[in-house]
């Protein structure tokens, strides 16, 4: 029996930024600062102890901590979470012997190149600053943005031989401001709530504290503010616009309680009912949720309309679908994206492990779940469509065949075809077909696309996750399973970059292109066929009217024998009901089914990834000192936006379309 994956940990993740040890108002209140910092993880503790999870007590993961590792704020609040046992992670903005070069802060060449080569420095200060940071991410996993260490490092050097040379010390700090502020927002991406402690002076410099702060509400993170100068001041903040009202605000009132409305929100979410007896409700729809090998053929309706109507001339061919099962899928359809994972140069010995049980895994169980469902409510609706027709042509066809006291039969079997339709919308209503269909598709589309961000450690941010008409369990899920694998602890270099390339193009932007040119072409097809079918079933409901009308009018003007009129009647009256009827019954499917506008929909995803498999060929054909994990990253972002849009449009054709009766 094929089981479900093991769920994933529930974990919450927290980013930490603020102000370097030699801050002015960082240095005059450490030390309240560390007290403010440590109550507020103390909180968070006891607000997840407290919280019921809907994967059981046994699923909560330790709190995961991401910082910088710079001096400071981020140095102590990582001592706190390493004394705690939380797992800290470290998004660094170079490789890691040039990171912690620049920030040990040597005022001499000599010094940087001896940390640079993995030496002491003379220095004592720089070598103990570099001690501390070399201590701290050796208890870390990081994640080294190294692709431009070679250019980085010489600027550095230059500037460092320099000292008097102002322009090469200000194109220094602008590259590595950039460096630091990819990784920032990589923190941001990975954290669920980011605490910051910063002046309120700017947010104007890349990287720096107010930047991350600015760039984290623009995300929609929720981010604690302390001010260094009143650290016990601490306030909520959660849109960009409350930065202009930072020094207007007093502390909020009930930060306690808003605090734990937002862990509380990331480790349960709050529409799906703890309550796990009904398998048709919540998570339950997706975990409890029994497996099939292939689809069955009673409930291919909807896709037997596609096979008929389609145009590839094969009407009647096989649409039976074998699922991939969940154990299957990394020898099967997932073999050549793990393939890449695991031959990524520096790459994180344990991700393809990770992301074949815990995304790939999940996809495909998600995958065959919804296509089962999808058969069964949009199946569904077809035979609805198509019984009612029969329905109604059935309680007439008695006429030109038995005299009407021998009409019970004909009844009889429009009753029973009735009670069928009623059956059917009743088991897709009580077994929520419509409902569990939306959900777990969902799941199963973030997690086919979710292999492309774990490899380049890329996340949707907290407040960009899309909603569901009714339900956020699916959104909350998924992020639980790729919160859990996180930052892989690996080295970004271009030879990385490169290899990713050349995957995110051939074995997902392509392949999800050509799948939506395809789907786009064959239903703007279906639309049309149907369209005529149903046009020729009225034009054939006009004809035998006017034949009738023309044998009653040759009957009057005595051309006709009036008993050939007399007997034709009842047929005729028969096509009058059959032809416009089943024209109905075509016009009802086409409407249900929509499938001109999921033609438009999946045509305009497949013009948007063209474009992506566009850029990222532009892209790998740049040499490799121009090439960047921030150009990379952001087409793996633009692809993702694809999938949310694609995702969130379809939702929007078929949200109100509950499976009813045909009236």
């Amino acid at each position: 029996m094929t089981s479900p994956p093991m769920p994933p940990k529930v974990r919450f993740s927290i980013g930490v930024t603020g102000h370097r040890a030699s801050h002015e108002g960082y240095a005059k209140n450490a030390k309240q600062i560390s007290i403010v910092i440590a109550g507020i993880f103390d909180q968070i503790e006891q607000i997840l102890s407290q919280t019921d999870l809907l994967l059981g007590p046994a699923s909560l993961a330790p709190t995961r901590l991401h910082t910088l590792m710079v001096d400071g704020t981020d140095q102590a609040a990582a001592e706190m979470a390493l004394a705690r046992g939380w797992e800290l992670i470290s998004p660094l903005p170079f490789g890691a012997r040039l990171n912690t070069a620049i920030n040990a802060l040597p005022v001499n060449g000599d010094d940087a190149r001896a940390l640079l080569s993995g030496d002491s420095a003379k220095d004592t200060d720089t070598q103990r600053r570099a001690s501390e940071i070399i201590k701290l991410t050796g208890n870390a996993k990081t994640f080294e943005l190294a692709d431009q260490d070679d250019a980085i490092t010489q600027l550095y050097l230059s500037k460092l031989d320099a000292p008097d040379n102002f322009e090469l010390a200000q194109t220094f700090t602008l590259e590595s401001a950039k460096r630091a502020a990819l990784a920032g927002r990589i923190l941001i991406e990975q954290s669920d709530l980011i605490i910051g402690i910063w002046d309120g002076k700017s947010s104007a410099s890349p990287g720096g504290t107010g930047h991350t702060i600015a760039t984290a509400l623009d995300l929609g993170a929720p981010v604690i503010w302390i001010d260094p100068e009143s650290p016990d001041d601490w306030r909520i903040l959660h849109a960009p616009e409350s930065l202009a009202l930072m020094q207007c605000n007093s502390p909020n009132q009930d930060r306690i309680e808003e605090m734990q409305s937002i862990v509380s929100d990331v480790i349960f979410p709050r529409d799906t009912p703890i309550d796990k007896s009904d398998a048709h409700e919540g998570l339950s729809a997706l975990r409890k949720a029994r497996w099939y090998d292939r689809s069955a053929r009673l409930t291919h309706g909807y896709r037997r309309i596609e096979a008929m109507f389609g145009g590839d001339g094969k009407p009647f061919r096989s649409i039976v679908q074998t699922y991939e099962k969940p154990d299957e899928i990394g020898t099967g359809s997932g073999a050549d994206v793990l393939d890449t994972a695991r031959n990524l140069p520096d790459a994180d010995p344990g991700l393809a492990d990770k992301i074949e049980q815990q995304a790939m895994q999940n996809f495909a169980w998600a995958d065959g779940i919804s296509a089962r469902l999808s058969d069964h409510y949009r199946g569904g609706m077809i035979v609805n469509f198509l019984l009612s027709g029969l329905a109604i042509v059935g309680g007439v066809l008695y006429l030109p065949l038995v005299p009407a006291e021998q009409k019970w039969g004909f009844a009889l079997f429009e009753f029973l075809l009735l009670i069928a339709i009623v059956v059917i919308t009743w088991r897709g209503q009580k077994y929520r077909w419509h409902g569990r269909w939306f959900e777990t598709r969902r799941v199963a589309e973030y997690f086919r696309h979710s292999p492309m961000l774990l490899m380049l450690g890329v996340a949707r941010a907290p407040g960009r996750w899309p909603k569901g008409t009714d339900t956020s369990w699916p959104e909350w899920y998924v992020r639980q399973a790729l919160r859990d694998i996180g930052l892989p602890n690996a080295k970004i270099t271009d030879g990385y970059l490169r290899h990713f390339l050349s995957t995110l193009l051939d074995s997902h932007v392509t392949p999800q292109r050509d799948y939506h040119y395809d789907k786009a072409k064959r239903l703007k097809t279906v639309h049309h066929n149907l369209d005529r079918f149903s046009e020729l079933l009225f034009k054939l409901a006009i004809i035998s009217v006017a034949g009738y009308l023309l044998l009653k009018a040759g009957s009057s003007l005595q051309l006709i024998d009036a008993g050939i009129v007399s007997k034709s009647s009842k047929t005729f009256t028969l096509l009058g009901v059959l032809f416009p009827t089943f024209g109905g019954a075509i016009a009802g499917i086409r409407f249900f089914g929509d499938f001109e506008r999921f033609a438009a929909i999946s045509e305009v995803t497949a013009e948007r990834l063209d474009a992506i498999a566009g850029r990222i060929a532009l892209l790998q054909s740049a040499p490799d000192d121009m090439l960047s994990y921030d150009q990379v990253a952001e087409l793996v972002h633009a692809a993702d936006d694809v999938v949310v849009a694609e995702i969130e449009n379809w939702q929007a054709v078929f949200s109100g379309k509950h499976i009813t009766v045909p009236v």
